[in-house]
């Protein structure tokens, strides 16, 4: 009974201290995880007070740990990946390079060898998934091309870490400095390469065959809780028998395993059960890896942690926008991603414990790993609120933007095609038949074939250099650029249309471009695409014509659907139709 009282005190401490401290950092714009890290040292041993059971929380950690690869496998798509892979391969993998080199130069002075170097360099060059998305969604640009660019790049970031954890325990001995011959270091890693891929071939017979089987008949039983202990048994098993069965980690075989399950026609359902239990397994993660941390590490290496926070904070960012820059995509996109890998967390963590069981990594290395991801996701926010105006800053500079630009001056080659064609339809006189398309996404393309049906010349303005150049091949009009600065929009030929479609989802960049429109065309007529319906009072007012809203529409499908599925005739769908048109304005 006093034991079973004391799981419980635990827990529950454990829990109340996750949520207050998570309350307090998500009140203060910060990820709530800097909270469930700072949880974890109240809890530990290192501070006073009440101690957690340390043991109980490295149990919870471990399924933890499962749950969050098995949900990174769950939403991985090899096709959302190939989509970036000019941005991301070499992207990413330029990054962990220069990541490494730098984390193996700081450490050398300070008495590391270079084995612990190298480790802490992969551990530092991976970000994490959590925080970069929360970010990407609460500025709205994770559904835009630069979202998607800093997503595909942490996608290969996902798989290093894959990659790393299959060759970990191999390379231990080397890393260690007390490995055998390199004869007998390649037999060890041809020995774990042949076992996982066995596993692999494995699971992808079973996702082929046994899986989606299993799935198919839990779901007609209807019930939600049997479905829910299918996937967290499935989960635990494959993740359980990667670790016994294949001498894998159980991290890597829960990220197979979430792989493999993704690939079924369950996988949505899947991703909605498995959520709210990786969300609850993560708390009891980041408290267990707060309770590890050593405060007077700090205090003991300072400077080791200043070096190490200036490669996650200056020296991360500053080669991913090189390397972005290089390729020739936008300043806009080289700023998110640069400013998005420039912390680390739950990755980091993972490879840590690893190591540290290895004898890879010395608890104080953890320590400040755990110092470098609660400094580095408690300023990532803070970091995002600056691309704006450094991309000002970069524009207002010559020089600066000399180099910064490149990929601009791809775009204003682009532009300068454009010119005769816009010319010829002024001088023809057709000003009722031109449409400037803002955003040449799923709605930005449809709303343009509609057009061109009718007749209707568009003009198409993103800032995608690709997109841009392909319409342009294709004999399309196209501009590159910002279409809130009104240069751009002269470019594109506003003066001279009748109509302005605006459908990008950022509510600040929507409002910019619409006003900076109307100043140059007061008679335009302004369509645009919004997510909620509270934008509509703002939008009329900065000067939309009409506004159709994704809840608006979403309710609308939504009720044709249900009229249609229960029977009603043409008429009653049409009826409630208005009904639901005037129930949202």
């Amino acid at each position: 009974m006093e034991n079973e009282t004391s799981f419980l005190i635990n827990l529950s401490a454990v829990l109340i201290v996750a949520l207050v401290l998570g309350l307090v950092t998500a009140r203060l714009r910060l990820s709530p995880i800097v909270g469930y890290l700072l949880g974890g040292i109240i809890l530990g041993p290192q501070t006073p007070g009440f101690i957690a059971d340390p043991k109980m929380a490295r149990e919870f950690a471990e399924i933890g740990v499962i749950l969050l690869m098995f949900g990174v496998g769950l939403h991985f798509r090899p096709r959302d990946l190939w989509a970036v892979r000019k941005i991301a391969i070499p992207g990413a993998v330029g990054q962990i390079i220069v990541s490494i080199a730098l984390a193996v130069l700081i450490v050398l002075p300070f008495g590391l060898d270079p084995g612990q170097g190298l480790f802490i360099g992969i551990a530092i060059s991976v970000a994490s998934t959590v925080v970069l998305v929360r970010m990407l969604t609460d500025t709205g640009v994770l559904s835009t091309s630069q979202g998607h660019a800093a997503v595909g790049w942490l996608l290969v970031e996902d798989l290093f870490t894959a990659l790393v954890l299959v060759v970990l325990p191999s390379m231990s001995g080397l890393l260690l400095g007390n490995s055998g011959n390199a004869s007998g270091l390649a037999v060890s890693l041809a020995l774990s390469a042949s076992k996982i891929a066995a596993l692999v071939a494995i699971l992808f017979v079973l996702g082929k065959t046994v899986i989606p089987w299993l799935m198919t008949q839990v779901a007609r039983t209807k019930s939600r809780e049997l479905f829910t202990l299918t996937v967290l048994a499935l989960a635990l098993a494959i993740a359980t028998g990667s670790a016994v069965l294949f001498g894998a980690s159980m991290a890597l075989g829960a990220f197979l395993a979430g792989m493999v399950m993704g690939q079924t026609k369950v996988s949505h359902q899947l991703a909605a059960d498995v959520l709210p239990m990786k969300d609850a397994f993560a708390v009891l993660f980041f408290i267990s890896v707060g309770m590890l941390f050593d405060p007077w590490v700090i205090l003991e290496e300072p400077y080791l942690l200043i070096g190490l926070l200036g490669a996650i904070l200056i020296a991360k960012p500053l080669t991913a926008l090189a390397i972005v820059l290089t390729l020739r995509y936008s300043i806009r996109t080289a700023l998110t991603v640069a400013v998005g890998l420039a912390q680390i967390g739950e990755f980091s963590f993972i490879l840590a414990e690893e190591a540290l069981g290895l004898g890879l990594l010395s608890a104080e290395g953890q320590s400040l790993l755990i110092a470098c991801a609660m400094i580095s996701i408690t300023l990532n926010p803070l970091l995002f609120r600056t691309i704006t105006p450094i991309e000002k800053w970069l524009r207002s500079s010559e020089r600066a933007w000399r180099v910064a630009g490149r990929s601009e001056y791809k775009g204003a080659e682009v532009n300068l095609e454009a010119r005769p064609k816009l010319a010829e339809i002024a001088q023809r006189g057709e000003e009722k038949q031109l449409a400037v398309v803002v955003g040449f996404g799923p709605v930005g393309q449809t709303a343009s074939r509609i057009l061109g049906e009718f007749n209707i010349e568009t003009v198409i303005v993103d800032l995608n250099i690709d997109v841009i150049r392909n319409l342009s091949d294709s004999g399309r009009l196209a501009i590159f650029g910002d279409a809130s600065r009104q240069d751009i929009l002269e470019a594109a030929g506003i003066r001279l249309a009748s109509y302005l479609l605006v459908t990008i989802p950022d509510l600040l960049t929507r409002t910019s471009v619409i006003i900076a429109a109307r100043e140059l065309n007061p008679t335009l007529r302004v369509f645009v695409r919004a997510r909620y319906i509270q934008e509509r009072a703002w939008l009329e007012e900065v000067g939309a014509t009409d506004i159709c809203t994704d809840e608006a529409e979403s309710a609308r499908g939504l009720a044709m659907l249900l009229l249609r599925e229960v029977g009603a005739d043409e008429a009653r769908i049409q009826k409630e139709m208005l009904i639901i048109q005037e129930n949202f304005k």
